[in-house]
């Protein structure tokens, strides 16, 4: 039962490891979609996320806990996967090697899987300015990495079973009898994609270039699939009794169920990608002000930061002179005009720079107006509208007055969805709406 037990704590660590990861896009589908039952869907999936500084902080912890979970689990399962061979009598199967070799093989195909997925929808989906060229040069090192433990591993096999001097050896996966019998097409095919086409990652310039990193990719995973066809069949082909010798010939069935489990995966993929955000919004939201062009550019020119809204010192309303009274003045009077952001912010600062933003767009009466449906607007949910009314904000009027530092500003306070409104154009949507 090792396998079971092995197998399915991997998967419900992974699946629970995955889910953690999306609860934030989850959150954002819930938020955006029109459709109620996709709202009460998704609404399920997000477990209730709301965007809060709370929230981000124990999905940071519980993220940290499961990957400390997951590392172990993968040298298990792979460990235990590998002793379904090692602790049988075939020849060339009986190994203390294969643990680690299993290991550092499950890396070296899993990432080559990892990035020839990627890079097409990379290319597909237009995800150059979140996956660059630095990404792709990082995990062609750790191909490389692993590929060299694999290639230590196949030159200990194939020392061994030459220096062990038992003749059932010399017709195990990696022989000289593999080399030169009947299946020297799958022993050279392993050669070449899993050892010498990898060395091309050694140069730098090929390392970083999407084409050759996809066809090297590509490579690893087919000579990853003769690495099992040449284990399974190769030293099945041959055992000790030498009545039982014989040639694998696939049938219809194999075939089939071959081709079929290619089909059903890249159909799962494919559902998955149609159906949830292919990047996670948590894996970019830290970084997303920071790295982008504008900021890079700013800060290598040495200019004042002010404007950029990269933190709540150098934004634009923080640093008008209108501001910097209103918040002297904030520390002794009690803020009226937005009693209802207490829930959003914590300082007199941030209150300050909400009302500088109500005098741009426009404040709301209750008495003399009434409240728009800023759901009609797309990206805002039933959660964001509820937050835009806790800063005062209600009509269709006060949204289409809102400019680049207004949505700075949104991004700050509410921190749940960073650049929304400006990729979503809420100003000129209202601008629509209202008339």
């Amino acid at each position: 039962l090792w396998d079971v037990f092995a197998i399915s704590t991997y998967l419900s660590v992974s699946l629970v490891f995955w889910w953690t990861g999306l609860l934030p896009d989850f959150a954002m589908i819930r938020d955006r979609t029109k459709s109620p039952f996709q709202q009460k869907i998704y609404g399920i999936l997000s477990f209730g996320w709301s965007g809060r500084a709370k929230d981000w902080q124990r999905f940071e912890e519980v993220s940290l806990v499961l990957a400390g979970l997951a590392t172990p689990l993968v040298l298990s399962v792979h460990t235990i996967v590998s002793f379904d061979f090692a602790t049988s009598v075939v020849p060339g199967w009986h190994s203390t090697i294969f643990p680690p070799y299993f290991v550092a093989g499950a890396i070296f195909s899993g990432f080559a899987m990892v990035q020839t997925l990627l890079l097409v929808m990379r290319k597909v989906v237009n995800l150059e300015n979140y996956i660059t060229i630095v990404h792709i040069e990082f995990m062609n090192k750790v191909i490389l990495l692993t590929g060299g433990i694999v290639t230590v591993a196949y030159l200990t096999e194939y020392f061994i079973g030459w220096y062990s001097g038992v003749p059932y050896e010399n017709y195990t996966y990696l022989s000289f009898g593999a080399a030169t019998g009947p299946y020297w097409w799958a022993f050279w095919a392993l050669i070449i994609c899993n050892l010498i086409v990898p060395l091309t990652l050694w140069v730098k310039k090929w390392r970083r270039n999407i084409l050759w990193t996809f066809i090297v990719a590509l490579v690893i995973n087919i000579g990853m699939w003769f690495e099992r066809f040449d284990i399974i069949v190769i030293c099945l082909s041959k055992d000790r009794l030498a009545s039982t010798w014989t040639m694998f010939s696939p049938t219809f069935v194999d075939i089939g169920v071959f081709v079929g489990t290619i089909g059903f995966f890249f159909v799962l993929f494919l559902l998955y990608a149609r159906t949830f955000p292919v990047i996670a919004q948590a894996e970019v939201k830290s970084i997303l002000k920071s790295s982008g062009e504008r900021y890079k550019r700013i800060r290598e020119s040495g200019e004042d930061l002010a404007g950029t809204a990269t933190d709540e010192r150098t934004s634009n309303y923080a640093t008008r002179p209108e501001s910097l009274a209103a918040v002297t003045n904030a520390e002794s009077t009690y803020h009226q005009s937005t009693v209802n952001a207490d829930a959003l912010v914590d300082t007199e600062t941030k209150k300050a720079e909400i009302d500088l933003m109500l005098a741009k767009i426009g404040t709301y009466d209750p008495a003399t107006q009434s409240a728009d449906d800023l759901k009609k607007i797309s990206g805002v949910g039933p959660v964001l509208e509820q937050k835009l009314h806790q800063l005062g904000i209600y009509t269709y009027d006060q949204v289409s007055k809102m400019t680049k530092t207004e949505y700075d500003l949104l991004d700050e306070i509410i921190d749940a969805f960073p650049g929304r409104a400006e990729r979503d154009d809420w100003a000129g949507q209202a601008q629509n709406l209202k008339q």
